[in-house]
């Protein structure tokens, strides 16, 4: 690959300095960072058996970004989380599940992660050329009034038979429901990693209290940060996460236990402390951290790919899983911004601050 730094500064425009960052308050040293043998050195030691690692290593070792440590997955489950019409609407194309699937092998991504009826009909096809992320529970949004819970869509032992390498689910931790949810999938990650699969956990916090008339903390790095943590307890393999944009939800909302050195001395404001007190949040990363790449806003979307990449990577994030900005728009452009994304982490130049 052609180094392409000048092209990243470019998409980064103001935000180039991020680049430069190198007083970071947590310092690297006490991270576990991604690289080739992170398989070796966190899950040679654990309780994982051989079949788990040995799909833990076809979700690591595939695609562009195969035996560097870092990820890039393709998610589409928003047909069923935002609906199917405002999801695939800017390209009706994704309405056929397997144009998912081809995008993210075109695309060189190390996994899919879609629903059950995806992957169902075409994992004869395709189950031995990309290594499949089954998502076993959703939010439904068809119930009126709307409701935020994640139900279960179908079992681990299907997820299994479709020939996936991990499974994943979503808790929305601060929710009504989240106490239910959190017993389900961890009912679920025991089979999981018992039948050999690995596990991602989307860490979605969501309560209509954490969201004021001043400040959305729905994506504040101490609150993001504790379901994190959340999340690596239920033996989480991978963190899905959004990225940061704010701190002091507990302080501000007035909840929860907080300690002044977490926002004095573990962080700073700036967005790659943020992230990086998420990716501390992870058992210092030692399970990986792959932030979302977020709604697309059309011609802006390559600049703010390059900046989430940049931040996550910078923070000692293990990368990106981003779906509608590259399947909202046509294959061969949404192709391109996938490769953007892994470009940033194959650039040598780009390094953990």
């Amino acid at each position: 690959m052609k180094n392409n730094t000048k092209k990243i500064q470019e998409l980064l425009g103001d935000d180039a300095s991020l680049l430069e960052f190198s007083k970071p308050k947590i310092s690297k040293e006490r991270l576990t960072t991604p690289g080739p043998e992170i398989i070796d050195n966190v899950f040679g030691a654990s309780d994982r058996n051989p079949q788990t690692l040995i799909n833990l290593s076809r979700i690591y070792n595939h695609g562009r970004l195969g035996g560097s440590g870092y990820l890039s997955i393709l998610p589409v489950d928003q047909g069923i989380e935002h609906t199917g019409g405002s999801s695939f609407a800017p390209n009706p194309d994704y309405f056929d599940p397997e144009n998912i699937l081809k995008l993210a092998i075109e695309g060189g991504c190390n996994a899919v992660a879609t629903t059950f009826g995806a992957l169902a009909l075409h994992a004869r096809r395709y189950a031995h050329k990309i290594p499949f992320i089954v998502k076993i529970n959703h939010n439904e949004l068809m119930t009126y009034p709307n409701k935020y819970d994640q139900i279960m869509f179908g079992s681990v032992s299907e997820a299994w038979n479709l020939g996936a390498a991990a499974v994943g689910a979503t808790i929305y931790f601060g929710s009504e429901e989240s106490n239910r949810q959190i017993i389900e999938v961890a009912e679920a990650f025991e089979e999981a990693h018992e039948l050999g699969m690995a596990t991602v956990l989307w860490c979605y916090t969501r309560n209509n209290h954490f969201k004021t008339e001043k400040q959305d903390y729905h994506t504040a790095a101490d609150i993001t940060g504790q379901a994190n943590h959340l999340g690596v307890t239920l033996k989480a393999d991978l963190i899905k996460q959004k990225l940061p944009t704010t701190n002091g939800g507990f302080t501000d909302l007035k909840f929860g236990k907080t300690h002044p050195d977490m926002y004095k001395k573990l962080c700073s404001e700036h967005p790659i402390d943020l992230c990086r007190y998420q990716v501390a949040n992870c058992y210092m990363g030692k399970i990986g951290l792959i932030n979302s790449g977020g709604a697309s806003s059309g011609a802006g979307d390559f600049a703010a790919a390059a900046k989430t990449a940049v931040i996550n990577k910078r923070a000692g994030g293990t990368g990106l899983i981003s779906g509608r900005k590259a399947f909202q728009r046509p294959m061969k452009d949404g192709i391109e911004l996938l490769n953007l994304i892994q470009d940033v982490y194959l650039n040598k130049d780009i390094t953990v601050a």
